[in-house]
């Protein structure tokens, strides 16, 4: 069943792919017309290409070298990806965008190390565990000590959705591996208690909080962007204005291309698109879900299941702030949404589940049959 889910696996991403290849270039294409900007209506669409096959290089490196061997790099990968946050802070290397430090910029090419560390860490966390036979409280701890300097660094950039996401995946992923909650659970909740407390100074996450609750007492300012995108949502209706026809794309909705893209999807495809957009993520996730079962070992399993629940949770994540029904977290529609870094990422996630795929089961020792 694993390698017969590697079909809908890749299709719904390929189609995911398509769809926002098509948005993109549709959403673009209309901001650029209707400000009179006299740009060309195809450079987000290009640009996007590029991105896609500089992901592709990505994905046949991948597929060339096996997973296994590119978790041997996985401890190198985390540390690079821990210099290259340090450098975002750095003036004349980091890129500061409406007030956040979140981008490398050298020679016209910009990346954020924040996504590849959502991969980078849980990654890093399995190779640990499944390096020795025990797991003691105080090894716990020293992991833990490890990777909160990461999440330090993301928080002051700041981007408290990349933090939310990353612990939401380190949470799923010391219940996959059955780490006992006397070990996680207290200093989790400690963290973030202290978290919260620390973000409710922020000025920045109040507004966010206040906008969430009321986006009309802020109409012109924080509140604009979703009161717009319940606007596209909402009168998409059952089947949308139709492709091309959405109003809000004509410089109404700020990031439509990006964070709400799916709001102007909506809008012209109306509830019915939405729902296969949902069902694409849901046939991934499922596809998944057989892949891991099927896998040959305790860290191919757990390799397979955090990437999988990484990219159907910041969907899940992304729908539900463009709905209405979470505040903005800034977070990418996996594989639809415009963006570089993020698709290099989730494209050598799934190429890393491809190449596990691929394998065929083998019966798992007694001890792993024990832990998962």
């Amino acid at each position: 069943m694993g390698k017969k889910a590697v079909f809908p696996l890749l299709l719904s991403v390929l189609l995911l792919f398509s769809i926002g290849m098509l948005m993109v270039f549709n959403t673009t294409s209309a901001e650029v017309i209707d400000a009179n900007l006299g740009g060309n209506t195809y450079h987000a669409f290009f640009k996007q290409v590029s991105f896609a096959l500089f992901s592709a290089l990505f994905a046949v490196a991948i597929t060339v070298c096996g997973w296994q061997q590119v978790m041997k790099y996985i401890p190198l990968i985390y540390f690079i990806t821990l210099v290259l946050l340090v450098l975002v802070f750095i003036p004349g290397i980091g890129g500061q965008v409406n007030g956040a430090y979140r981008w490398i910029r050298i020679a016209g090419f910009s990346f954020q190390p924040s996504e590849l560390m959502k991969l980078a860490m849980p990654l890093y966390f399995i190779e640990l565990f499944t390096a020795e036979s025990s797991f003691t409280i105080k090894r716990f701890y020293k992991i833990a000590a490890l990777f909160s300097f990461p999440l330090l660094l993301i928080f002051l950039e700041p981007d408290n959705g990349t933090v939310f996401i990353i612990l939401l995946a380190m949470m799923a992923l010391v219940f996959l591996c059955r780490v006992p909650l006397r070990y996680w659970l207290l200093p989790l909740a400690s963290a973030l208690f202290i978290g919260a407390v620390f973000a409710w100074q922020m000025p920045h996450v109040k507004r966010r909080v206040a906008v969430y609750l009321h986006p009309e007492k802020d109409i012109y300012g924080k509140g604009h962007q979703p009161y717009q995108a319940k606007i596209a949502t909402g009168s998409g209706q059952l089947y949308g204005k139709g492709f091309g026809k959405s109003l809000q794309k004509l410089n109404y909705l700020p990031e439509a291309r990006s964070d709400y893209i799916a709001a102007i999807f909506a809008e012209e495809f109306g509830f019915l698109g939405v729902l296969f957009i949902i069902l694409l993520y849901v046939t991934l996730a499922i596809s998944g879900f057989f892949i891991a079962l099927r896998a040959d070992c305790l860290k191919s399993f757990l390799v397979v299941s955090i990437i999988i629940f990484l990219i159907t949770i910041q969907a899940f994540l992304n729908l539900g702030v463009v709905s209405g029904l979470l505040p903005s977290k800034g977070t990418n529609l996996p594989f639809f949404s415009q963006g570089g870094s993020s698709l290099w990422v989730n494209t050598a996630a799934l190429m890393l589940v491809y190449s596990i795929a691929k394998k065929p089961k083998r019966h798992r020792d007694t001890q792993e049959e024990g832990i998962i």
